[in-house]
């Protein structure tokens, strides 16, 4: 994400280093890396990122924002050594906002999720990305309203029992509630691919919400005003 003139990665997940070198991307350009929480599919490859982006401690350039308990405790994601090659670090918390050469990064909920510390986030006043999360209500008066685009971790097609994540239904209670110029759905779980089209499902949305919903998909771009 380009945002304030730097480079921003949210979320780098099993494959992100790689990614970034298929498209052409040197890491070491990231100026920031947000992680919303440590489960395996939104940082397995925060150490490679960080490694990346200081070309292995040369550059002492690059944040990280990301929950407490990503840098501490027992099932921290962020190797010790690695944090001596920040730049500058900092935790978030549910309504602060967090700044670095110019990016804002305010985390506007700390979501239910399987009892792991997770936050929607809000960069820059514009980008309102919302990770994984069981529904409440409180998103539509916490998260903030008519932003230019919110990306949506929409992992189920139908709500499941006892499984902390947003489903299609969910996503359409955010979407009309908060109006955003533009919503991306993302982080589509196996039985959602398997028996749904993920464009159609975000056509559908379109039609019933009035607001532009869209499928993400790899090498997708999306340009801010």
């Amino acid at each position: 994400m380009h945002l304030s003139g730097r480079w921003v990665h949210v979320d780098p997940g099993p494959g992100a280093f790689v990614y970034l070198h298929e498209r052409g991307f040197d890491p070491r350009a990231l100026d920031l890396i947000v992680l919303s929480h440590i489960h395996l599919d939104h940082s397995a490859d925060v150490n490679s990122l960080i490694e990346a982006s200081t070309d292995g401690g040369k550059r002492i350039h690059t944040a990280l924002f990301a929950p407490r308990s990503a840098l501490e405790g027992e099932d921290r994601v962020v190797l010790p050594y690695l944090r001596k090659r920040l730049a500058f670090e900092a935790f978030l918390e549910e309504g602060k906002t967090l700044e670095y050469m110019g990016i804002k990064v305010k985390a506007v909920m700390k979501h239910r999720h399987h009892n792991t510390e997770t936050y929607a986030l809000l960069l820059n006043d514009k980008v309102l990305y919302v990770s994984c999360a069981m529904f409440e209500d409180k998103m539509l008066s916490l998260y903030p309203k008519n932003v230019q685009v919110m990306i949506i971790n929409t992992t189920l097609y139908n709500k499941r029992e006892n499984v902390e994540h947003l489903s299609v239904e969910d996503a359409i209670k955010l979407i009309k509630g908060l109006n955003p110029q533009r919503a991306i759905l993302t982080h589509f779980g196996y039985e959602f691919l398997k028996n749904h089209d993920p464009q159609e499902v975000a056509d559908y949305i379109t039609s019933i919400t009035g607001i532009n919903t869209v499928s993400a998909f790899d090498n997708m771009e999306v340009y801010l005003h």
